[in-house]
């Protein structure tokens, strides 16, 4: 794909939803971190629901430690993995009280340092949490820019590198927003919805799909 297709693909996204972000409720970085992690393997959808409970009643590293492993569990028990989770995040919390004041730390390297944050949760949080032009690649980006050859990859970090190469500066800091969006609601994993995909004409996949049958 060249680079006057590529801009046009996030000329267009950018035209319908000119401030995304992400899905997950949250009022702090660290409600965001906590959200994110929870969010593996499970839908924001869930994810909110439970922290609609939690927050209110602990929402900083010292009010969720407070509530402990089996507290925190009883919230998340509808998600996924929670048992883990709830373990990661007892552990998370006692670093950031111990090692950060209790402030969620605003560097890759320190966010990746925390049990049960990976990559993809570090670039969130730091994309929508500290306003830093990461772009985090999940299982939608990872499609979409495959798919419909913005930025092929055969893994997760190849593709991450491709659209940091290849995103124009100035659509950066929303991208991944975008792509998540697109890949979640029309370029869906067993069946894209290529009858009312706004960027459709500047996509390179070939199978199209045409609207079902009434």
């Amino acid at each position: 794909m060249n680079a006057t297709k590529r801009r046009a693909i996030y000329e267009t996204l950018q035209s319908l939803n000119p401030h995304p972000t992400t899905e997950l409720e949250f009022s702090t970085p660290f409600e965001l971190l906590i959200a994110v992690m929870l969010s593996a393997q499970a839908t924001d959808v869930s994810v909110n629901k439970a922290m609609r409970r939690m927050f209110p009643v602990a929402n900083t590293p010292d009010a969720v430690l407070a509530l402990g492993e089996e507290g925190v569990a009883d919230y998340i028990k509808t998600i996924g993995l929670y048992r883990t989770k709830a373990k990661n995040v007892i552990a998370t919390c006692r670093i950031l009280i111990e090692q950060y004041g209790s402030e969620v730390p605003p560097t890759r390297e320190a966010l990746e340092a925390l049990p049960g944050v990976g990559r993809k949760t570090a670039n969130v949080v730091l994309n929508t949490a500290f306003g830093q032009p990461t772009i985090a690649v999940d299982t939608h980006i990872f499609r979409v820019a495959n798919r419909t050859g913005l930025a092929p990859g055969k893994d997760v970090r190849t593709v991450e590198t491709a659209l940091e190469k290849f995103t124009p500066p100035e659509f950066r800091q929303d991208a991944h927003h975008w792509l998540i969006l697109h890949g979640r609601y029309v370029c869906k994993a067993r069946r894209p919805e290529c009858w009312h995909c706004v960027i459709e004409p500047l996509c390179e996949f070939k199978p199209k799909t045409a609207p079902p049958e009434l």
